[in-house]
């Protein structure tokens, strides 16, 4: 009773800092607030593309072959941005997230190498990487090195690790079994992409309907008011980190399976998608807070984009265009709707980090 009487104490404080109007929304003006673009951009945006490409290159955006390709292209990118949400929420920057995933690949091909049985690999990989995510949260909430320069740091050393473990190189005949795992079908639609939904829903139920999602945006919307009201914050901080490990592990398995190879290089491609994702997530449908579904579905309206302009012949440098775009996108309009009163994650991590900087 104490706890969850802490955890109204919260969240009360949370909806007066995000809504200071004491008049509760009238139905018609909440439902103009839902579909306002404010909230729901990324569906205006997706069909902005989708009308734009299928006028411009109908014959193969249009396919559906086209789709079902980007549906499962994307979804170990959307699965790792899944896993970024979590620490995000507890307000922590994770810049190690793409060597979480290359860690994840070359370990898992490199125990397959040595001729273990699938489940064992799978299940050391998701260890290493719930170990990875615990060793990372102690060097934040022990040695107190802010999160930002504590990530880049773990990153740099799995990216040597990655290297160690490869000897630089590719490790390749992981085997036909071993592949099935990414590129099998159901129904017609690869294992990546309902192990995403399975992760999602499990991420999403956590987040949004326990306790313990409460603690972690109460953690990541105000450590000091969290840590008064009875929340274990280092330990909150910790375990998002150790949860998100173990999903990246998860997605860099998923990898080294579809590529049927360990290839030590492929860590840092996620990082960018993975952060425009969540950023862009988190001006969706939860009023500037990150969630499962907006990044979701961030990462397929980005994909949308890039896919339209490479069908229509644009050059191979426009994925990296286009993510870096949609991030400082995500973070202006954050900071926009700070600055008009309704607060945003984004705009909180940032003014966490600058007060830890200046503490």
């Amino acid at each position: 009773m104490i706890e969850m009487s802490h955890m109204t104490v919260i969240e009360d404080t949370e909806t007066l800092t995000e809504h200071p109007s004491p008049q509760r929304a009238r139905p018609r003006h909440r439902l103009r607030d839902a579909l306002s673009f404010r909230s729901i951009s990324a569906l205006y945006i997706f069909a902005a593309l989708f009308v734009l490409f299928s006028l411009w290159v109908p014959s193969t955006f249009l396919d559906g072959d086209t789709w079902k390709a980007m549906l499962d292209d994307q979804a170990i990118t959307a699965l790792t941005a899944v896993s970024l949400v979590i620490p995000l929420s507890a307000g922590v920057f994770n810049l190690a997230i793409g060597s979480q995933v290359a860690v994840g690949s070359i370990l898992s091909a490199w125990l397959l190498s040595q001729h273990l049985p699938i489940p064992a690999t799978v299940t050391l990989t998701l260890v290493a990487g719930a170990a990875i995510g615990l060793a990372t949260g102690l060097l934040i909430v022990r040695a107190r090195i802010d999160s930002f320069i504590a990530t880049l740091g773990v990153s740099s050393v799995l990216l040597a690790i990655t290297t160690w473990i490869s000897d630089g190189q590719q490790i390749l005949d992981l085997g036909a079994a071993y592949q099935e795992l990414a590129t099998g079908q159901l129904f017609g639609i690869t294992h990546p992409v309902y192990f995403l939904v399975l992760v999602a829903l499990a991420v999403w139920y956590v987040l949004e309907r326990t306790p313990a999602g409460r603690r972690v945006y109460a953690t990541g919307g105000n450590l000091d008011a969290a840590r008064l009201a009875g929340v274990r914050t280092s330990t909150t901080v910790v375990l998002s980190l150790i949860a998100c490990g173990v999903i990246a592990s998860a997605a860099g398995t998923l990898v080294s399976s579809r590529l049927a190879t360990g290839d030590p290089s492929i860590g840092p491609g996620y990082l960018l998608p993975a952060f425009a994702a969540a950023f862009l997530g988190s001006t969706q449908f939860r009023g500037g807070r990150y969630n499962v579904w907006g990044t979701v579905i961030a990462v397929y309206v980005l994909a949308t984009g890039v896919k339209g302009l490479q069908l229509a012949g644009a050059p191979v440098w426009i994925p990296d265009l286009f993510n870096g775009l949609a991030l400082l996108l995500a973070v202006g309009m954050a900071v926009r709707r700070d600055a008009t009163g309704r607060t945003s994650a984004i705009a909180r991590l940032l003014r966490r980090r600058r007060a830890s900087q200046q503490a």
